[in-house]
């Protein structure tokens, strides 16, 4: 197990030098990040070229990019163009998201594994097509509408929840976002570990445990949800990293200040620094899931060992 996960970690860097580069490339040779930073107005040549060598912008984009590399593995990220350091946006965004993020993972797993379930062990009855029909509900919906429709019905309406978020983000408040940000992915979790169930209860070692007399409980539990469970694994450590990238909708309704606010503030401000080192964190994360995936699937199925 161990060598196997050096080796996954050794593949990574090729993965993560490709994909920074191709965010890196697209952020600043697709645009002028000093352009930018003047807006409207036309900045003098003299101030322009001084900010672009302070900036490593007159270089040619591989040695730009050689620059950032340096500069992340010195845990140094580049500075926003209002002069705050990228790290220090970092250190009060990603706690809040990754909160929301754990909120809805959370959310996605317990109802939309059970759910998944209840539904595959009775499919075809009315619970099944119930079900079913919901989740195709949901994910026809798009977050912006859903999210609306809530924060007014439940922030609104009926007063249960904030509308609006405070700056410290808490979790109690962060409880009806992190519903708002899982509702599609619990649709695709539920779908998925219905379909699971409804193939592996075909298996053969479910009609030998059936044949064996052990109680239907166990057999669930022990035998068929277990093997079950891999492809949902598998969907749920994607899912993490996209729910924190993808979280820019349901921050922006419900006035959270994370990863998703910082990312739409730099777009909308073409604030270079701040997408790309914020997009660099973000394939950090898909990477690590992506790792602990695979290290899962050793313990969901005994089959499956790493040499």
């Amino acid at each position: 197990m161990g060598r196997y996960a050096l080796r996954r970690l050794l593949q990574m860097i090729p993965v993560f030098i490709g994909s920074t580069f191709l965010i890196f490339f697209m952020v600043y040779a697709l645009g002028d990040p000093v352009a930018a930073l003047f807006g409207d107005k036309a900045p003098d040549p003299a101030t322009a070229a001084r900010i672009r060598k302070d900036l490593f912008l007159d270089e040619p984009l591989w040695r730009q990019y050689a620059h950032y590399m340096g500069q992340i593995f010195g845990g140094h990220f580049g500075t926003a163009f209002n002069g705050q350091p990228v790290t220090e946006l970092m250190a009060s965004a990603f706690p809040i998201t990754l909160r929301l993020t754990l909120v809805a993972v959370a959310f996605e797993m317990a109802l939309g594994i059970t759910l998944g379930v209840l539904s595959g062990l009775r499919r075809g009855r009315g619970l099944d097509t119930s079900v079913l029909l919901l989740t195709l509900v949901v994910v026809s919906v798009p977050t912006f509408v859903s999210g609306t429709v809530l924060q007014y019905l439940f922030g609104v309406s009926w007063g249960l929840a904030r509308p609006s978020v405070s700056p410290g983000a808490p979790l109690n408040e962060l409880l009806l976002p992190g519903v708002v940000l899982g509702l599609v992915s619990l649709a695709y979790t539920t779908r998925l570990t219905r379909t699971s169930i409804v193939e592996n209860a075909r298996a053969d070692y479910v009609r030998t445990a059936v044949a064996k007399g052990l109680p239907r409980r166990r057999i669930v539990t022990r035998h068929l949800l277990r093997n079950s469970l891999i492809p949902v694994v598998t969907f749920i450590g994607t899912d993490i990293g996209a729910l924190m990238g993808g979280a820019i909708v349901t921050e922006r309704i419900f006035n959270i200040h994370g990863v998703g606010y910082q990312l739409y503030q730099g777009i909308l401000r073409q604030n270079s620094p701040t997408v790309v080192g914020f997009v660099t964190i973000l394939v950090i994360v898909f990477l690590l899931a992506n790792l602990l995936v695979d290290l899962l699937y050793a313990v969901l199925d005994p089959r499956i060992r790493y040499a």
